[in-house]
C-alpha cells in the first residue's frame, strides 16, 4: 500500500525537483499527486512500497539538513553583499502598503482594547 512520503504544499519548486531527483537516484518507486483545481487535495510524493519508508525518510532528512546549511550560507552571502532587503528597504519600496498595514494594526488594537476602555 502506498504511503505519504513528502508533502509539496508551500515547497519551492527547486526543492521539490531535487527531492524527486534524490528519490529517483536512490531507486525508490514513487508517484505524485496534485492539490487539484481548488487546492483541496494533497499535493505530495507518495512511496509505492511502504516498507521502504524508513530509508526514504532518512535520505530526505539528510538532504534537507544539507539544504538548510546551503540555503543559510546563500542567505548570509546575500546579506554580506547587501543584496538582501532590510525592513527600511521594504518600507521604501511600498510605502502605501506599510501605511495601510499600520492603519489596520491600529484598527485591530482599538477593537481589542475597546472593552477595557469602557471599564475605566
Amino acid at each position: 500500500m502506498a504511503t505519504l512520503l513528502f508533502k509539496l504544499n508551500n515547497v519551492p519548486e527547486d526543492e521539490a525537483a531535487e527531492v524527486r531527483e534524490l528519490l529517483e537516484q536512490q531507486g525508490f518507486h514513487t508517484y505524485e499527486t496534485s492539490a487539484g483545481f481548488f487546492g483541496l487535495g494533497v499535493a505530495a510524493i507518495w512511496l509505492v512500497n511502504a516498507s521502504d519508508k524508513a530509508l526514504a525518510m532518512e535520505a530526505i532528512d539528510a538532504y534537507q539538513a544539507e539544504r538548510a546549511i546551503r540555503m543559510r550560507a546563500e542567505y548570509e552571502a546575500r546579506v554580506a553583499r547587501g543584496e538582501e532587503p532590510t525592513l527600511w528597504d521594504n518600507i521604501k519600496a511600498s510605502p502605501m502598503r506599510f501605511v495601510g498595514l499600520l492603519i489596520l494594526l491600529c484598527f485591530i488594537l482599538s477593537i481589542m482594547l475597546l472593552p477595557f476602555w469602557y471599564l475605566i
